[in-house]
């Protein structure tokens, strides 16, 4: 099974879509709340080469980006690459 990690905040309408498409593909993921966790929002920054929008989304511990990131990955064929892999 792929390991997913969506960055989020509670108000991010852009974490909502891209939960939804997640949630539409069958798959889950593991939220990471950076607006209640400092510390996390640190980790995000890092991994994600200093991006500071959420979503941050990580496919198999591959940065795919935000929300628009995400659709395009999905629509490209490059999300079901990623979710091939094993973490």
């Amino acid at each position: 099974m792929s390991k997913i990690e969506v960055y989020s905040t509670a108000v991010c309408p852009y974490c909502v879509a891209a939960k939804n498409l997640l949630k539409s593909k069958g798959l889950e993921w593991a939220e990471v709340r950076i607006d209640t966790d400092a510390a996390q929002r640190d980790v995000m920054l890092t991994r994600s080469g200093g991006r500071r929008t959420v979503p941050q989304i990580f496919v198999n511990d591959q940065h795919v980006g935000g929300f628009d990131d995400l659709v395009a990955a999905d629509r490209s064929g490059k999300l079901a690459k990623l979710l091939e892999q094993t973490p």
